[in-house]
């Protein structure tokens, strides 16, 4: 198999800021480095003739496959791109080239990619073999324990804090969810499909709710059409962080749970945000944790902390949420972390 080498020239666009820019407008400036390029039919050999499927998410198909890297066979991931908007070869890799410009442990890695004529494009990723967070906390195999739930929730965190304020440019992922957090084989999250979504919109910066995200993650500004900001990562992340506290889902469809005085929750649906915020209320956050969640019940002071700042990113108005960085270092233990004042108002 013949292995291309594409070296990039990104145009960085005027809207997107570097880190060191001192205004919002710049000339475009032309970053390159080395990115595997592939051909469609290597992609085509590589998986099989696309028969070894993963999944299918709001950008496309998944599909597992073999190539040579470095004169070594890998098993990668590889991602067909669908819905993808009619951009020009120049675009189209500038998008690819941010993506390749990350780096970090908690970020899912980009080792390639296939552009041929606007009509084949697809991302070869890193194979995280043990699948996504979702099929271990909602599957039917054994839950991790709290203590590897906060790792792979402190993870998500990380990764995030370094899309928002570290890397060269920042990226707004606007579609966090279990689904889209992958662990390998030591169970560190990964935060796939960044930076993929100026590939389906425009402009990042203002779109509608059909363009992106999923419900029950989408934050409040999304219905009110507002500017999408990094804070619309910080709710999807608070819903998430209560997920990964008790491995439910945010809304359980015809599941009977009982609330803090032990009245049966039923009709069409449980929302775990409204659940938990009730309990915490009621000070009887200790009656929903899951009896045989020894850990959390050793680590209760951890595990309350770790609810409340869930709620901290829950928060109506964005201004109220915390920054991912803020969010770490109280994930971490430093401070206070009470109830929000807009949930104690919301449920007086």
């Amino acid at each position: 198999m013949t292995l291309a080498f594409a070296t990039i020239a990104v145009y960085h666009h005027p809207f997107m800021r570097r880190r060191d820019d001192k205004s919002a407008i710049q000339r475009p400036r032309a970053v390159e480095i080395n990115l595997k390029s592939f051909s469609f039919q290597e992609m085509h050999e590589a998986t099989n003739g696309f028969r070894n499927r993963l999944g299918k998410g709001a950008f496309g198909t998944v599909y597992s496959g073999i190539l040579t890297l470095e004169d070594e066979e890998a098993e990668v991931a590889v991602k067909v791109l669908e819905n993808v908007m009619e951009r020009g070869e120049k675009e189209f890799l500038t998008e690819v080239q941010v993506i390749a410009l990350t780096h970090h442990k908690n970020l899912v890695r980009l080792l390639g990619f296939c552009n041929e004529n606007k009509k084949h494009r697809v991302l070869v990723y890193e194979l995280m073999k043990r699948g996504t967070l979702s099929d271990h906390l909602f599957g039917n195999a054994r839950k991790p324990g709290w203590e590897q739930r906060a790792e792979i929730a402190m993870g998500i965190a990380r990764g995030l804090v370094y899309l928002h304020e570290e890397c060269e440019t920042q990226i707004i992922h606007c579609d966090i969810k279990p689904q889209n957090v992958l662990l390998d084989d030591n169970y560190t999250a990964k935060i796939a499909d960044f930076g993929l979504a100026k590939l389906l919109m425009k402009d990042q910066t203002r779109t509608s709710t059909m363009a992106r995200g999923t419900m029950g993650y989408m934050a409040p500004e999304w219905l009110k059409n507002a500017p999408v900001t990094v804070k619309v990562d910080v709710y999807s992340f608070g819903v998430v962080l209560l997920e990964i506290a008790f491995c439910r889902r945010h809304m359980e469809l015809n599941r009977v749970l009982s609330d803090c005085d032990g009245d049966e929750m039923g009709g069409e649906g449980v929302i775990l945000t409204d659940w938990v915020v009730e309990c915490v209320r009621a000070g009887r956050l200790h009656e929903i944790i899951a009896e045989d969640d020894s850990e959390a019940w050793n680590d209760y002071r951890r595990f309350e902390r770790t609810v409340m700042v869930g709620l901290w990113c829950l928060c109506p108005n964005p201004k109220d949420r915390p920054s991912m960085k803020k969010v770490v270092a109280m994930l971490e233990g430093c401070g206070e972390v009470g109830l929000p004042v807009a949930f104690e108002a919301h449920m007086a």
